[in-house]
């Protein structure tokens, strides 16, 4: 009885063990995530509130991109399949960094909301995706359904908006455009869920090797998945209550 009360014991500690290193562990992705948020919106407002820095990339009167424009509109999407090929080859230290330039970049291509919307209305539409983010999250965090099917539908449907997003680039769709940003909301926040389960489960699948190195990594790559959820989803809510200036 006393061999047995001492392994329920040690079960016990390591159960404990795993689940504090789960919380710090959560608490690193939303703590990167959030310096990236903080990274974006600081770049974006300080360019989008400058005309002489948005002028560089785009038509400061039509908010047209040029040529340097469509570059760093696209370069953020070059960057995240960068960052998934080279993330075994780089540091911790080296991935944290990588990504607070992904979110620098991001805020550069997001700078034209500060002239198209007003400034309430962003800080509203803000408002609103933190608290579905941190719902959506929670959900996804602390739910006992197994929602790890829901990726390849999910994968599935981004692949769609973007194609449908370039596509509507060129004919200017209004129609197109509010059915993108409908399917776009709901799919980034079913994303929002599931990654945040992924995140969680990945841990809890690796916590018993305790590899401090790969837990870092993995802690900015849960970090670079949830702020692109949380971005996608602002933007296309921001597209369907923003106010144009």
């Amino acid at each position: 009885m006393a061999e047995y009360d001492a392994i329920r014991g040690v079960a016990g500690a390591r159960a404990a063990e795993i689940d504090a290193g789960l919380r710090t562990h959560m608490n690193k992705v939303y703590g990167t995530m959030s310096i990236g948020m903080l990274l974006t919106f600081a770049v974006a407002w300080a360019v989008g509130t400058s005309p002489a820095l948005l002028s560089v990339f785009r038509d400061p009167a039509t908010l047209q991109p040029n040529i340097l424009g469509w570059i760093i509109m696209f370069a953020p999407l070059g960057m995240v399949f960068l960052f998934g090929a080279a993330i075994n080859r780089l540091s911790a230290a080296g991935a944290q960094t990588f990504f607070y330039v992904f979110a620098s970049l991001m805020g550069l291509s997001l700078a034209w909301i500060f002239v198209a919307f007003t400034g309430f209305s962003i800080a509203q539409v803000f408002l609103v995706t933190s608290i579905a983010f941190a719902g959506l999250s929670l959900w996804g965090y602390t739910t006992k359904r197994d929602i790890s099917g829901w990726g390849s539908f999910l994968i599935m449907g981004v692949i769609g908006i973007l194609v449908a997003s370039i596509v509507n680039i060129f004919l200017g769709s209004g129609v197109m455009s509010l059915a993108i940003s409908v399917l776009g909301v709901l799919i980034f926040a079913g994303l929002t869920a599931y990654d945040t389960q992924n995140i969680k489960n990945t841990y809890l699948a690796h916590a018993h090797a305790m590899d401090e190195e790969w837990l870092g990594k993995a802690a900015i790559m849960g970090a670079l998945s949830l702020y692109l959820d949380f971005i996608n989803m602002f933007m296309f809510l921001l597209q369907l209550l923003g106010n144009r200036e």
